[in-house]
């Protein structure tokens, strides 16, 4: 898996600040929608991943590590990936992702964006 395989999914989840302009979660979940992703926030607008009604294909991870982990290990959805952005990945969050056998990446959407956007 790469990130090219990411971002040629269409339902994501945005785990951040979604709603503050000054957040990369915020940035990212507006270019996904741009770009005809569907996108659901978690974080600020949804408490929970288990708050999403539908399938999730891409979990995006743009939360502060330690708040990442507990909705990761709360997270009762199936997924097919998570992509973790920089900043928040921590030895605690990668080693539960290897322990659970979690497909994850660690990289960023907004150089998926520009570089495999399904959409242009």
């Amino acid at each position: 898996m790469d990130l090219k395989d990411i971002m040629q999914e269409k339902v994501f989840a945005v785990v951040g600040d979604t709603l503050n302009e000054e957040k990369y979660a915020f940035k990212i979940k507006n270019e996904l929608m741009e770009h005809g992703y569907q996108v659901h926030s978690v974080g600020k607008e949804l408490a929970s991943l288990n708050d999403i009604t539908e399938e999730i294909d891409v979990i995006d991870l743009c939360i502060h590590p330690v708040k990442g982990l507990k909705l990761m290990k709360e997270c009762k959805k199936d997924y097919k990936y998570i992509l973790i952005q920089p900043g928040a990945e921590s030895k605690e969050l990668l080693d539960y992702l290897d322990k659970t056998h979690a497909p994850f990446l660690e990289g960023c959407a907004l150089v998926g964006l520009r570089l495999y956007s399904k959409i242009k």
